[in-house]
């Protein structure tokens, strides 16, 4: 099955699978500490989370589980040779990674509208919020009495909050497909009749709209998924337009 992928979508889902055996069968979980993205400004987050995020999943047994990777890598195997193929490796390798950048950004301009608010309240009864950051550092065992308070605990579990998980790449990928090959005519499990690739783009933007408006289905990062998918529709404007432009 692996042979017939073209060289990027192959070797990605295969560090993908490597990384997500080792994060669950030999390193006790403790890959995810190091490997998933905190929100930037907590004291949990190192730069290298940019990237490492989109390479880990939700761990066996816990969440969505096995799912998690599981879809992720049968849409990127779906979806990924066709743009290869077409765009080459490089364009192809900037469109994953870049829209992977685009979640990250996007996920986290909200958070930070969303802890903001939290620091805003906090600094209206006096608390320190310096303190409550510190003491949410990982591994800190001093006092916590600062926990006691609702919007502290509140402000903490955001602050070690984790984002990981390759969809916003995968919506990248999935958005430029319906962007290069608008009338191309999509099956799904579940949806009984085809659907043509150019709907794609707008019932992401918008299911993904109200539910991260909504907030619902609560541990799934909805602004991730718009971020990747509209980097992925701009950057496939962009390379139809200069391939375009080549053959004129």
């Amino acid at each position: 099955m692996f042979k017939n992928l073209p060289p990027v979508t192959r070797n990605i889902i295969i560090i993908n699978i490597a990384v997500y055996l080792l994060s669950n069968l030999l390193f006790g979980g403790k890959l995810y500490d190091v490997l998933s993205a905190y929100y930037p400004f907590s004291p949990n987050f190192h730069s290298w989370q940019i990237v490492t995020h989109m390479f880990m999943h939700a761990p066996m047994g816990q969440g969505v589980g096995l799912t998690h990777i599981l879809f992720n890598m049968f849409t990127l195997w779906s979806f990924g040779p066709v743009l290869e193929q077409v765009l080459g490796e490089k364009k192809f390798l900037i469109l994953y990674f870049v829209s992977g950048l685009g979640a990250f950004l996007l996920f986290n301009i909200w958070n930070v509208y969303e802890v903001n608010t939290v620091v805003a309240q906090l600094s209206a009864q006096g608390v320190d919020v310096a303190e409550v950051f510190r003491k949410s550092a990982m591994g800190y065992q001093g006092d916590m009495s600062v926990f006691q308070n609702p919007d502290a605990l509140q402000l903490g579990q955001m602050l070690n909050g984790k984002m990981l998980g390759a969809s916003g790449a995968i919506f990248g990928v999935v958005a430029a497909f319906s962007t290069m090959f608008p009338d191309a005519k999509l099956v799904f499990l579940f949806i009984p009749f085809p659907i043509k690739a150019k709907y794609l783009f707008p019932i992401i933007l918008v299911v993904s709209l109200y539910l991260g408006f909504s907030g619902s289905m609560g541990g799934v990062a909805h602004f991730a998924h718009i971020g990747g998918a509209i980097v992925g529709f701009l950057l496939a404007l962009h390379f139809r337009k200069t391939q375009i432009q080549r053959w004129d």
